[in-house]
């Protein structure tokens, strides 16, 4: 693949604690330009960031982020506003302590009250890979399947590890193509990204591509 079909497949990312408007917008310019799959925000800059895009790029929208730990509520109001505001797509995190403590029913409530109020728009659930043991991953997949999500994701880049490529090849072993796999975090080159890509993810969450395009 060349870097440019590496990009169309890339959620072009700007969610450091620090980023204000102006590096948001910057963020839409530059998903505008380098045609990604879309701009991934914090949700407190989507309508000014929906408003400027104008519908030039697609926005996905992090929610319980990036902790996951927030109440189901507060994800389902945090996701009705992104959607309301003009997100195309939301990152969800799943909750990953109810998780690991074996409290699938409570995860896949959740999800399911998440996807039910999404519809036709994209809902990627993050199940921090770092955190998780093989079977935990292998259950992880089935848990967002069974929820109807539409992909799953490995990272927040906010854990204690980021993608690999054994965990893109084990979700693509599980879902076996019924869901999207997004691989994200510590990529920060587009031979890793290829990799990943060839291991089986559809989509890529990157920040440092982009930035690595403008030097090409």
């Amino acid at each position: 693949m060349n870097y440019l079909e590496i990009l169309k497949l890339t959620d072009h990312t700007e969610l450091k604690q620090t980023a204000g408007p102006k590096d948001i917008l910057k963020a839409v310019d530059e998903g505008i330009k380098w045609n990604t799959a879309s701009v991934c925000i914090p949700p407190a800059f989507v309508s000014e960031a929906a408003e400027y895009a104008a519908g030039r790029v697609r926005l996905a929208v992090v929610t319980g982020f990036p902790n996951g730990y927030d109440s189901t509520a507060a994800k389902l109001k945090e996701t009705e506003t992104a959607l309301k505001a003009g997100a195309a797509e939301t990152d969800t995190v799943m909750n990953v302590g109810r998780f690991v403590s074996g409290d699938y029913a409570y995860c896949l409530n959740e999800l399911k009250a998440l996807k039910s109020l999404s519809g036709d728009k994209i809902l990627k659930v993050i199940v921090e890979t770092c955190f998780l043991d093989e079977a935990q991953k292998r259950d992880a997949c089935k848990l967002v399947m069974d929820a109807g999500a539409d992909f799953i994701k490995t990272s927040t880049g906010f854990g204690k590890g980021g993608a690999n490529v054994a965990d893109v090849e084990l979700f693509r072993e599980c879902t076996r193509g019924a869901i999207g796999i997004k691989a994200s975090g510590g990529i920060r080159s587009f031979e890793f990204a290829e990799q990943l890509i060839a291991a089986g993810a559809t989509r890529i969450g990157a920040s440092a591509l982009v930035s690595l395009a403008e030097k090409l």
